[in-house]
């Protein structure tokens, strides 16, 4: 059995096989990666009988600016037919809005890689048992190839399916932007009826939801990303978990979404814990993008037949932001089959209008160099160009983070220029 106590595994003895699938070069040679063209999709697993997905680790090389939304994540237990883990690459792993933080938490991190080139460390520690069979897969849903996929996941066989396990299960959902509800009479948002005591929630109706799920399980957490385009400070918003059909009011209702991830009050620097993180918050007076978990480790939310977690985007709905969101949680199979994931173009996060051109000329841009080699066109040039490019792109990323496009778009120039590259 999973220990209740996870250092129990430590010292417990058991007649499991542990196994590693990976991406390692089967000719013995150095090319420990996979290539995903664009529509293409990798089977990273494919596994006969009963065990339990242990640590999975990924890390990807692509120019394409939004490949952690592009990039789709299935999982399949036992034979089904519908996939109960749908959700964009990056996202699973806790980066919103393709925008890279390194933060340490008990069942997913981030870690560093070589941000010039775009390589982090995503690792996931969520135990996945399954009796029969465990695929897991990845679509390119990009216009262009993910040129190079590393990737390990290690598992645990058994002789003999575990009882009495719940199946794990992961699902993306965006709204954007969320629909405002403003209190009648009032015409226009302040600081004063944004935040104050102003209009009413007494229903969760126009609550975002997170999850919506039907079965016995238990819900162990979420990742929450809000790209605060109304302004000001966006986290008034209430959590409301309603279980097994209960009626208003809910067994789990908060105080407000900045207690829900373990931080005080309006929180402006980022952290991250076991459990809980606001780990990107783009500005310090909260505009633009921002991410944040929460893991019920220690107290998992139980439900028997269903559950329905939601939270208000803004005071009483009255905020119109972009909320995108992972739920993750157990249950016993069959489970209430997802909605159709958004296309890849509706996926993507919002840009300003000001970096809309930046984003069409890196487009082009990649058309060639995906011509060239991809990611890894700057291995034919000397080394000495082969350093300044890979310098300039990590110039050009870190300028796209902080919004300063124009900036970017001249390093892009350079590029042109030490890579003799000619774009239409």
């Amino acid at each position: 059995m999973i220990a209740n106590n996870f250092m129990e595994q430590l010292t417990d003895l058991k007649d499991y096989r542990s196994k590693r699938i990976s991406s390692w070069d089967r000719t013995g040679g150095n090319r420990d990666w996979v290539t995903l063209s664009s529509g293409g999709k990798a089977v990273l697993a494919d596994i006969k009988g009963s065990g339990c997905i242990r640590h999975m680790y990924a890390t990807l090389l692509s120019f394409d600016r939004f490949y952690y939304r592009n990039l789709i994540l299935r999982m399949y237990w036992d034979e089904e037919e519908k996939p109960s883990v749908e959700v964009p690459l990056g996202d699973f792993f806790g980066i919103g809005h393709c925008k890279v933080r390194y933060f340490t938490s008990l069942l997913l991190t981030v870690n560093s890689g070589d941000p010039s080139i775009g390589t982090h460390g995503l690792n996931c520690y969520f135990p996945m048992p399954f009796s029969k069979r465990c695929l897991i897969e990845v679509v390119n849903e990009s216009q262009f190839q993910i040129d190079a996929l590393w990737y390990h996941i290690d598992y645990e066989k058994y002789d003999k399916p575990e009882q009495n396990l719940a199946r794990f299960h992961s699902q993306w959902r965006r709204e954007n932007p969320c629909k405002a509800i403003l209190p009648e009479g009032v015409e226009k948002l302040t600081p004063e009826n944004q935040t104050g005591d102003i209009g009413k929630n007494l229903t969760g109706k126009e609550n975002y939801v997170i999850l919506e799920a039907e079965g016995r399980g238990n819900y162990v957490g979420c990742i929450l990303n809000v790209d605060n385009i109304a302004g000001g400070w966006w986290g008034e918003g209430d959590d409301m978990i309603f279980i097994d059909g209960e009626k208003w009011p809910p067994s789990f209702h908060g105080t407000g979404t900045e207690e829900i991830f373990g931080g005080g009050a309006c929180p402006n620097a980022e952290y991250s814990g076991p459990y809980t993180g606001f780990h990107l918050i783009s500005r310090s007076d909260w505009s633009g993008k921002n991410s944040m978990y929460r893991f019920f480790v220690a107290d998992p939310i139980r439900f028997q037949r269903s559950i329905k977690a939601t939270i208000e985007h803004g005071h009483a709905n009255n905020l119109a932001n972009d909320y995108s969101s992972v739920a993750y949680w157990y249950q016993t199979e069959p489970h209430k089959e997802f909605s159709p994931i958004l296309l890849a173009e509706k996926r993507v996060p919002i840009v300003p209008p000001e970096g809309e051109e930046l984003v069409e000329k890196e487009r082009r841009i990649y058309e060639v160099i995906q011509k060239k080699g991809g990611a890894f066109f700057w291995a034919k040039y000397s080394k000495r160009d082969r350093e300044k490019i890979i310098s300039l792109r990590g110039q050009i990323n870190e300028a796209f983070d902080e919004e300063e496009y124009q900036k970017a778009s001249r390093f892009w120039d350079d590029i042109i220029k030490i890579g003799r590259i000619k774009v239409e």
